[in-house]
């Protein structure tokens, strides 16, 4: 612009010369010449000032282009989003620009670069997610049935970039379904406890009532059937009571692990004795088989010996009358000692296996309350086992029977048994 100015100038001089010039060679006269030289002057000064006054206009600045990407920022993200545990997806313009490994593994391999709405087949998703709407905070989405049919996720997404019309998307999956079971166990169980204690409240209530009334309590004979039923349902309600105390006692301390060692063989003698006293006809069926140099076990021997009994009364329950209850302790693979309680009965179908150890699970009710259970004893020994690290596996085949295996680590020979019977030391002093 400056140059275009000057040459302006330049052009306006030549023209006031050149025409004075052409009045000198005309013979015009002396105030002609003065008044043509004074118009020119002031023409000059004129666009002096125009020129000195017009600001200089800068250069337009060329398009701006979008800042290069930082390589090393990009791999710094690449490696904070792959370091994630739970499944994380980038996407773009409604396409999957980036996936970790917790992701790949549960949506596949190729959703890198697929649309997001074939990546993940959710209504709500396909809505979010492809770009036709754009987010200006994070949502959170409630979804059922992503991976397994039962899974239940929370997808948060939150959008981190929204420059030139893109959306970029970061798109978090947390697995919500142990919260969602375990919200489901607890009002089973707050259901469940209340039928349990309600039913034999009941029936107190009932007989107490009828013993209340003198016509229809008043024979010795009815009098002492009634009696005889409320101290059977008292008795019902005790044992849930201490069902129930006994299993939050193991779960409160379920991560902390026993220290004590047990010698098996003793453990199993003892509980033998007392079983085959209190379960009257079925105790005389119980058939041990102790293997020799069994190792001790590492556990609480209160919580042990709780196991063998419940697994016992359960055999002694839902066998065959007259039919062995065998009890077989021997060492197994990989550090660990093998206790077994088969009997020979109806069996369980299979369907039913996976439940059994879920509180108040019974495969028939009205038979399991008709002979006393709680519905308690399988999920007794499932929380004692998980807390010695150990394990339980239950076999049954239908009118054959059932067999039930614990597995307990070996305990190191640094510690004996301090609740062990005095005979065992002077035996082994011996």
């Amino acid at each position: 612009m400056n140059e275009s100015r000057t040459l302006q100038l330049f052009t306006a001089i030549t023209v006031i010369v050149v025409g004075l010039a052409s009045a000198l060679s005309v013979g015009a006269d002396m105030i002609t010449l003065i008044v043509m030289m004074a118009m020119g002057v002031l023409l000059i000064g004129v666009m002096w000032d125009r020129h000195r006054e017009q600001p200089s206009l800068a250069p337009m600045p060329a398009p701006a282009s979008p800042p290069p990407v930082n390589l090393l920022e990009l791999a710094s993200f690449s490696r904070i989003v792959e370091g994630l545990l739970e499944p994380v997806l980038i996407v773009e313009n409604g396409r999957v620009a980036m996936a970790n490994s917790g992701a790949l593994k549960l949506l596949g391999d190729h959703i890198v670069g697929e649309d997001i709405r074939i990546a993940i087949r959710h209504p709500a998703v396909a809505e979010r997610l492809a770009g036709n709407e754009q987010l200006e905070a994070a949502v959170k989405i409630d979804i059922v049935g992503l991976g397994t049919r039962n899974q239940r996720w929370t997808m948060q997404i939150i959008p981190i970039d929204l420059r030139n019309k893109r959306q970029r998307l970061f798109v978090h999956l947390a697995d919500e379904s142990g919260t969602y079971v375990a919200e489901r166990v607890r009002g089973d169980f707050v259901a469940n406890a209340s039928h349990e204690l309600r039913t034999p409240l009941a029936a107190i209530l009932g007989f107490i009532e009828t013993l209340q009334d003198a016509n229809a309590g008043g024979e010795p004979e009815t009098r002492k059937r009634f009696l005889s039923i409320l101290e059977k349902e008292a008795r019902r309600m005790q044992q849930l009571v201490d069902d129930l105390m006994s299993l939050s006692r193991i779960e409160a301390d379920k991560h902390r692990l026993p220290s004590t060692h047990i010698e098996m063989p003793a453990l199993v003698d003892e509980v033998l004795r007392l079983c085959r006293q209190n379960l009257g006809k079925r105790g005389a069926d119980i058939i041990a088989e102790i293997a020799d140099d069994i190792p001790p076990v590492q556990g609480d021997r209160t919580q042990i010996t709780q196991v063998l009994h419940n697994l016992l009364s359960n055999s002694a329950k839902y066998g065959k009358p007259a039919t062995p209850i065998i009890v077989r302790l021997s060492a197994a693979p990989s550090s660990m000692v093998r206790l077994e309680v088969s009997d020979e009965g109806e069996g369980i179908a299979a369907d039913h296996i996976p439940r059994l150890t879920e509180r108040f699970y019974r495969v028939d009710s009205g038979r399991s309350r008709a002979m006393g259970g709680t519905g308690l004893g399988l999920a007794i020994v499932k929380h004692i086992i998980e807390r010695h690290r150990g394990r339980l596996d239950i076999a049954s085949i239908l009118g054959k029977g059932t067999s039930i295996s614990v597995l307990l680590p070996q305990a190191s020979p640094s510690k004996k048994d301090p609740d062990a019977p005095p005979h065992e030391f002077l035996e082994n002093d011996n």
